[in-house]
């Protein structure tokens, strides 16, 4: 979801004059700034070559229910992250902007934030210039599949939020999140950062 969001974004933004896109399944559109690769991310020595560009942009994501396992999720959101990250920064790409998730923390004991923690610690160790790692809360916007759970948690907590309880974790739009990973991008030093929930939303409005 994020990611659809943000390869919109990125087309109509002058500041970028190619969008190369990485992905298991076609987005099933064109553009004449818009390059498709289609891959898949047990083979990744069949196109690390193509890693290549200013900056790497990385959402890729699953849930247990959708992979099937832990093992397979961990394999899809830490793996294949790691592995794409690891070839561009030896590729010399040198921007990298991770989505991350709210509460990542490799010493947790609850499996999900402690494989976004690694993750996001792993990620700190590549020799990137500036790589910024983005932690939104549950995440708003249109997705293409269904996840009654999810959205009767949005409910929950755009209700909450509007009564001006938990701010800290009131859902975050994919397009704001898209916003505020382009303009990460974009402005800031050369470094290693982690942008908050509450921070994504100043961020995305540059």
């Amino acid at each position: 979801m994020v990611g659809r969001e943000l390869i919109s974004q990125l087309l109509v933004n002058e500041n970028y004059s190619l969008v190369k896109v990485f992905t298991r399944r076609s987005l099933e559109f064109k553009h004449e700034k818009l390059v498709e690769t289609m891959v898949d991310f047990n083979q990744l020595s069949t196109w690390r070559s193509e890693i290549q560009g200013d900056v790497l942009f990385s959402s890729l994501g699953t849930t247990i229910k959708k992979a099937g396992s832990k093992e397979l999720q961990y394999k899809i959101d830490y793996t294949y992250q790691f592995e794409t990250a690891r070839v561009a920064a030896e590729n010399s790409v040198w921007s990298y902007v991770l989505v991350s998730s709210q509460g990542a923390n490799s010493d947790s004991k609850i499996f999900y934030p402690q494989m976004k923690g690694q993750l996001d610690e792993t990620i700190e160790k590549l020799p990137f210039k500036k790589a910024t790692i983005m932690r939104p809360s549950i995440l708003d916007g249109d997705r293409k599949e269904s996840r009654p759970m999810e959205q009767f948690a949005l409910k929950l907590m755009r209700r909450m939020a509007a009564w001006g309880l938990l701010k800290k974790y009131k859902p975050i739009h994919a397009k704001v999140v898209a916003a505020a990973m382009i303009n990460a991008d974009l402005t800031g030093a050369d470094a290693y950062s982690i942008v908050d929930h509450l921070e994504m939303f100043e961020l995305a409005e540059g």
